[in-house]
């Protein structure tokens, strides 16, 4: 189809960037070419920021960027610059911080406006048509007459970008206790919402690293409300509708607060680390539930959004065939039509009603009723429900794959892919399953053959064949975490070594020495504005918290005090605010769960080491550092331990060991299980 239209994007390799690249805007790529436009005509810039799945930012593209009126004034006066936020999540951090000490609030489509140099001086995000007319105008007119005026505000923004989550000393050295722990639990339980999970209030994310936390606090201190909200958070988000009951996997969040309605997309770090939680959870207490969501999930994962060399792509988007949603919901005729005598089960299970549970007649599957309730309610025997809900679930999703599909963002993220390689060690870890840790394998294969340098970098993106931009510090942490998870799985120690070499490569060039923090950028890069830290966990743990749990892991892997006080600083630096806001530091809560409950160094030794690995790793066992070796190992906690025959079991705490046993029930017993 010929085009009326088409900029700079079109050479991008990026679906979101390219969405827009026969817009009537005059769209450029994040780049020097776009600056030395803005420097040369004094023209402000125009910064548009989102991502492919995002809802909003196709809404604001057919009604604003579409629009050839409403180009040309962006043309006019303005140098426009569109970014994909999950390519350059550092430029959307900066602009996404301008826009939040701006209006109090964020999120996308992001759009911030700055002098040529970068500085921002004012932004929002989604702008109906007419507001974005009198919002181009007025700046534009602003910039042209009262030019001082903007300075100043850019002069003031800049100054509250530099200075927002970014700390510039070290925290002097305290004892971390139980007491910070309970301090941090008993604030953040005020927010617990008992009815549905989650915290009070609407939009409901799943929060992965917070459930973490309350499990692990269960499990260390025994308090019955921590794990009774996971619980109760971990079947609600299941039954509802922001779990895909038909395909499997999880939507982004969802817009009440009854996990009823999501909001459609499917991102690819929401799965990966949901995956992670219901493992563990069902290592903890082994639900049925929990495993169906495993499964199903990572099937959907293998389904949709695994590449051909074994890497994952980034998301499904929300929209398909113009409306929002529209892969995922059923009218009640629908399902008749395609089920039989087998509808009514099926639709009294997932609530597909005449009325549509949803709007304009349309149904979200969710479960309301227990399947002894929908059996007792039919005159059948669970079995039997079971068994049409199976036949039915089938059945939809073949149908499903015939609908027009929601567009698919095949950009391939190093942090987000070792997400997944995590998620699929965690699986492997609790149900033994070779095929997860196959997966897993290539997942990190991957990594190691297209994202890893030959001088110890790393890159961030995968598309078309080529690997680009140098990477963030979460591609660094996340690969590290995910490359000494598959150690503790494997007992291959190629994965610690590696994992050890990118920890030195991003000590080098990402950690300021004055805060012992990590910067979010390489010192390679250019500074956009201000160079950030990363220091808060939302719906992915903050970068920070990730390299401080990889430094902590890898210096009691090799005996490392260097790595356990740079770890032991960081935690320092945040511990005053996590005590005070623990949702939102729920990883680095982890952390300080490691340090006032010292776990246990279990090393395995001999020709059955895998075996006795297998079997103890099944067991939810947060507090266990794993090592082991088949053959003699010269890696700190395996010298001088090799057998010959079996397998010989070390569990040792601190500085001290107890007696080696080949008996895993035994070293259970020396865990506390």
């Amino acid at each position: 189809m010929a085009q009326q239209h088409t900029n700079r994007l079109i050479h991008e390799s990026s679906p979101y960037l390219l969405q827009h690249a026969h817009n009537p805007v005059d769209w450029h790529p994040w780049g020097e070419e776009a600056l030395e436009k803005a420097r040369r005509e004094d023209k402000p810039l125009l910064i548009s920021i989102g991502y492919a799945a995002c809802h909003w930012c196709h809404v604001m593209e057919h009604e604003s960027f579409e629009d050839p009126e409403l180009a040309r004034i962006m043309n006019q006066n303005f140098v426009c610059i569109k970014v994909d936020r999950e390519e350059r999540p550092d430029i959307d951090q900066v602009y996404m911080t301008a826009v939040q000490l701006i209006t109090g609030s964020g999120g996308w489509p992001l759009n911030c406006f700055a002098l040529p140099d970068g500085r921002p001086f004012y932004g929002g995000t989604y702008f109906p048509p007419q507001q974005w007319r009198v919002v181009l105008e007025s700046l534009a007119r602003s910039y042209r007459d009262d030019r001082e005026k903007v300075i100043r505000a850019a002069q003031q923004l800049s100054q509250g970008v530099a200075d927002s989550e970014t700390l510039l000393e070290k925290a002097a050295d305290v004892a971390f206790t139980q007491e910070d722990l309970d301090h941090l639990f008993v604030r953040w339980k005020s927010r617990f919402d008992t009815e549905h999970g989650g915290n009070v209030g609407a939009p409901k994310f799943p929060m992965p690293a917070s459930l973490q936390f309350l499990l692990r606090y269960h499990f260390q201190t025994q308090d019955s409300a921590a794990l009774a909200q996971v619980e109760l958070t971990l079947e609600k988000m299941a039954l509802g509708g922001l779990y895909d009951g038909i395909g499997g996997g999880f939507a982004r969040y969802s817009v009440d607060g009854q996990w009823h309605v999501p909001h459609f997309e499917k991102m690819l770090y929401d799965n990966a680390q949901l995956v992670s939680l219901y493992a563990k959870a069902f290592a903890h207490q082994p639900k049925p539930l929990y495993r169906q969501v495993v499964f199903e999930t990572l099937a959907f994962v293998e389904r949709e959004l695994q590449s051909p060399q074994g890497a994952f792509y980034s998301s499904l988007d929300a929209d398909s065939q113009g409306h929002e949603g529209a892969f995922y919901v059923w009218t009640r005729a629908e399902v008749d039509s395609l089920l039989g005598h087998d509808s009514p089960i099926f639709c009294h299970y997932y609530d597909i009603t005449p009325e549509g549970n949803w709007e304009d007649g349309l149904s979200i599957p969710r479960v309301r009723q227990t399947l002894d309730q929908v059996a007792q309610a039919h005159q059948s025997t669970p079995q039997q429900v079971q068994d049409v809900l199976d036949r039915g679930k089938r059945v939809l999703l073949q149908a499903r794959g015939q609908r027009p599909r929601p567009g698919l963002d095949d950009k391939i993220l190093t942090a987000w892919n070792a997400l997944m390689v995590k998620a699929y060690v965690d699986a492997y870890q609790t149900f033994s399953e070779d095929a997860f840790l196959e997966q897993a394998l290539r997942g990190a294969e991957f990594i190691g053959q297209h994202m890893l340098q030959p001088d110890g970098s790393l890159l961030r993106n995968h598309k078309d064949g080529r690997s680009t931009i140098n990477a963030f510090l979460d591609d660094y942490s996340f690969t590290i975490e995910a490359f000494i998870a598959l150690y503790e799985a494997t007992f291959d120690e190629r994965w610690l070594v590696q994992a050890k070499r990118l920890a030195e490569h991003a000590t080098e060039h990402f950690l300021d020495p004055k805060s012992g923090m990590f910067f979010y950028t390489s010192d390679r890069d250019p500074v956009v504005v201000a160079r950030k830290m990363e220091l808060t966990d939302n719906v992915i743990p903050a970068s920070n918290s990730s390299m401080a749990h990889a430094l902590h892991r890898l210096g009691q892997h090799f005996e490392d005090g260097e790595l356990r006080r740079l770890s032991r600083q960081m935690l320092l630096n945040v511990k005053q605010y996590a005590l005070s806001n623990g949702n939102f530091y729920a990883n680095w809560g982890l952390l300080l769960q490691s340090q006032v409950f010292p776990g246990f160094e279990v090393a395995i030794a001999g020709p059955e080491a895998q075996e006795a690995r297998m079997e103890l790793q099944s067991h939810y066992l947060p507090n266990v550092l794993w090592a082991g070796a088949s053959s003699p190992s010269e890696l700190p906690l395996m010298r001088d331990r090799h057998t010959e025959t079996g397998a010989r079991i070390f569990v040792c705490q601190g500085q001290s060991c107890l007696l080696p046993t080949d008996q895993t029930a035994e070293a259970l017993r020396m865990l506390g299980r």
